[in-house]
This record gives C-alpha cells, structure tokens and sequence, in this order.
C-alpha cells in the first residue's frame, strides 16, 4: 500500500534525525572515553624509562653485568609496580597498547650475548639466560608482556654459522621480541667519516634483513656514540642498500620523553643504565630513576588503555606534539 502525505513527510526528517541521533552516540562515547582516561589518570605526554641492559650472569665480571638475581629483582619490581614492557618498535611508532593506568617500559639488550639467549634442544630459552628469566617472570605475572628489544651487532647471541644465527633471529621474531641494529663491529662511530659510518650501520642493517627480511626499525648507536652528524645515524645508504630508521637509541642518562610530546627526538633517544644507587648510579641508573618516578606519578606516562587516543591532563596540553592532534584526548 503506497505512503499517505504523512509517511512521506515523515521519510524526509528521517535523515536529519539518523544524523543526530548518530552525533548524539558519538559525542556520548567521547565523553565516555574523556572520564576513563580521567578515572586511571591518564597521562600519554609522560616519560617511559628505556632500560638498557647487557649480560645477565651467575658473577658479575664488567660494570655492565647483572646477576640473574638482580635481574629478576628488576622485572619484579617493574611488574608489582603496574609496567607493561613494550618494543623499542612500538615506542617510536607510538603503538602503545598497554592497558589503561598502567605504564609503559622498553627494555632493551646490547651485543646480542650468549648471557641474553641460548635455546635448548626443544627450542625455549635457558632458564638461566636474560630472556628465559625474562619469560619466568612474565608467567608469574599476568599481563607483563615478555618482550624486549634486542640490539645485535655479528656476535649474534655466540652463533656462528648462517643457520645458527637465522635460527636466533627466527626464533626471536616468532616470539615477539623486536629485534635492532647495533652496527656489525660495535666500533665507535663518532668523529668518523660519512662513507664508514653508512657502510658499517648497513652492515649491521643486513645482519637482520638477510634472515628476516623486516627492516629494524631503530638503532642503538655503540657506546652511545652519536657520529658528528647525527641523522647519518638514522639515515643513509651504502652499496646500494638503505636504512631509514624511526630512532636512535643513546647509552644513558634519563628516562625518554613520549613519542607524543614535544621534546621527543627521534636522533637522541636516552636510555638508563640498569644498576643499584651506587656510585655514579646514585642517581642515574635505573633504580635511582623508577624511584624517582614513583615519587613523581605526573611525570610518569600512565595509559588510558585507548591504542587510538593520546590522553593526558588539559593543562598539560602546550607539552604535546602537533603531529598528533587529531588523536588527542586532554580531559
């Protein structure tokens, strides 16, 4: 039966109805997310400390060693105090996923050493390595992601043939881990010249590339050294092969601004040594820092728990980067 006049008039308000209605649904789930990120107090703009770590041993022998007990002394406290760890990867990319009131932290691992990794004959890490304590800990506690970025130079973890080291880095990447270019030699790449610098970090680069085929997406420069430019460290080419890099990851100092707020620089990206307050380390290592920041829980990046809005406190809005506006969520 065809529409009386009344139908008719009401088919054509119809739309405008549907629109409001569907603005009305949008601005509700908005607020929604505007009091979650309010209710953990959310703070995207916030520092995340990037842990540098190299051998994990049964005795110390370099000043760079942990124990394997101070190692899981470590992880602990950063599990029973609400981090998540997150990849070197995800952190220049700003992929933060971490659920929301909880804080993000990369860990990262230099030289690719025998201590870091070694696979028994069933293909699991040693229990008595960085990341098979690594991967203990996460099983004691639910929602701590074992996953670290790993920074590889042609050590590779003690392999020595081809298949050995595909073996690693396969292994690596099926598990999760992000796996980073640490030069092939580890030589110090201040002061020298262009040509050597792009010739060794592509080096490195096809360390990785030649097994796994995806691209590192940063770099931890040896020693912290930057080269006397710095981008060539992020950028260059040599031999026909190129390198095009999302951060350059440094050997100290404090913990890293967000990848959302002003001050990130992707050429200079701090990492923290991690040791106890002793020495030099009374205050910038990674115990004097993770006390520092739960002393100062403003200054600490807390997630909202939203992959797709960068949260934080109005007030705090001259501190965040343009280049993320449309995803920003000041409550």
């Amino acid at each position: 039966m065809p529409w009386d006049d009344d139908d008719a008039a009401k088919q054509k308000v119809a739309p405008g109805v549907k629109a409001q209605a569907l603005a009305a649904e949008k601005a509700a789930a908005q607020q929604a997310k505007v009091a979650a990120a309010a209710r953990v107090k959310a703070n995207e703009l916030g520092q995340i400390p990037v842990l540098m770590y190299h051998r994990v041993v049964e005795k110390v022998e370099a000043p760079d060693d942990l124990t394997y007990q101070q190692f899981r002394a470590e992880l602990e406290r950063l599990a029973r105090e609400g981090y998540v760890p997150i990849t070197a990867r995800e952190y220049v990319t700003g992929r933060i996923d971490v659920p929301a009131g909880k804080h993000p932290v990369v860990l990262t691992f230099d030289d690719s050493s025998p201590a870091q990794l070694a696979l028994d004959g069933e293909g699991n890490a040693m229990p008595n390595t960085a990341l098979g304590i690594l991967i203990d800990v996460a099983k004691r506690h639910p929602g701590f992601r074992p996953v670290a970025t790993m920074y590889v130079t042609r050590d590779m973890f003690g392999r020595h043939t081809p298949e050995e080291r595909a073996e690693y880095l396969m292994w690596l990447q099926d598990k999760g881990f992000d796996i980073g270019n640490h030069t092939h030699n580890h030589i110090n790449l201040r002061g020298r010249p262009k040509n050597e610098v792009f010739k060794e970090i592509v080096a490195g680069h096809r360390l990785i590339i030649d097994v796994i085929r995806t691209p590192p997406a940063t770099i931890a420069v040896p020693y912290g050294n930057q080269p006397s430019t710095k981008s060539w460290a992020r950028r260059g080419s040599s031999g026909g092969v190129s390198y095009d890099y999302g951060g350059v990851m440094l050997a100290g100092y404090t913990p890293a601004p967000s990848p959302f707020a002003k001050d990130f620089d992707p050429l200079g990206i701090p990492r923290i040594r991690s040791f106890e307050k002793k020495g030099d380390c009374v205050r910038f290592c990674s115990v004097a820092w993770l006390d520092w920041l739960k002393q100062n829980p403003d200054k600490r990046y807390t997630s909202d728990g939203d992959v797709t809005t960068v949260a934080y406190p109005k007030f705090k809005s001259p501190f965040a980067a343009r280049a993320y506006a449309k995803y920003a969520l000041p409550y």
